[in-house]
């Protein structure tokens, strides 16, 4: 049966390490990340995610106690509201916080099988790389590559935007460019890079997705890194009225036009 005690104070450690956590946009020092919210605990429940220590307004305490009924590992951590309040990252907290330890993986594990992989070249925005995540999830990625100067996966919007994807979906992050480009030559995948459409573009309809391949997905500033652009194809999706899409509906548009092209040809078998 979960433990149940009852902060009062600002002050108390665990708050503390929460908000430096928040703040930085990181895991805590004991190496929890921070998913606000019941649909997010759900997620790591169902996900089979560690979930030791779980935050809890006092107007909400019975339900976080129901959703962890027949538990025996969180620890429940309960507040009064306006204490709860002052932690949360979020203006309209649902008044649940659960310390999640994510899972580790390896830069091969995100290659495996008939390899779907996006890469996340110094994308900073959390929203939209927890969302391309999310996509991930939903079109058949096979893993995703945070590289250096992109927003962390551990960041509490990254983690709100994947809707729990991050919790199943294979990801490394940290990567410097040569580490990445050295992954996807070794692998021997073929690397598009997404790009505004142009008169050279490749179509994406016309790229050949139903191989081995990586999408490379950069900031909507800077672009993608020199040492991938070098290695990759550019493809692009025709537009009417506007010269380009948001990062994570245009890898969300790559990536369901990879799906698509994968289904066709396993119909085909």
């Amino acid at each position: 049966m979960a433990r149940i005690e009852t902060i009062r104070s600002a002050a108390n450690p665990l708050l503390k390490e929460v908000r430096r956590a928040i703040a930085a946009g990181a895991m805590t020092e004991t190496g929890l990340c921070v998913a606000e919210g019941f649909h997010l605990l759900e997620e790591a429940l169902r996900s089979d995610v560690a979930t030791p220590v779980i935050l809890a307004a006092e107007s909400v305490r019975g339900t976080v106690e129901r959703h962890i009924s027949g538990l025996r590992e969180p620890r429940v951590a309960a507040m009064p509201d306006r204490l709860f309040q002052s932690v949360a990252s979020t203006e309209t907290s649902q008044g649940v916080m659960a310390l999640v330890r994510m899972p580790e993986w390896s830069i091969d594990q995100l290659f495996r099988g008939q390899s779907l992989v996006v890469v996340l070249d110094a994308l900073q925005d959390p929203g939209n790389a927890g969302a391309i995540v999310r996509a991930g999830e939903a079109f058949g990625a096979t893993g995703v590559l945070f590289m250096k100067g992109t927003a962390s996966p551990y960041h509490p919007r990254t983690l709100r935007a994947s809707a729990g994807s991050l919790f199943r979906v294979p990801f490394v992050s940290g990567v410097d460019a040569a580490l990445a480009k050295a992954a996807l030559q070794q692998r021997r995948v073929r690397v598009f890079a997404a790009m505004p459409f142009g008169a050279s573009s490749q179509i994406a309809g016309d790229a050949d997705f139903e191989q081995k391949c990586a999408l490379v997905i950069g900031s909507e500033g800077r672009g993608i890194s020199n040492e991938l652009y070098g290695i990759a194809e550019d493809v692009a999706i025709p537009t009417t009225g506007v010269e380009s899409l948001n990062a994570a509906v245009a890898a969300s548009v790559l990536l369901y036009e990879a799906r698509r092209q994968r289904q066709r040809e396993a119909v085909r078998r």
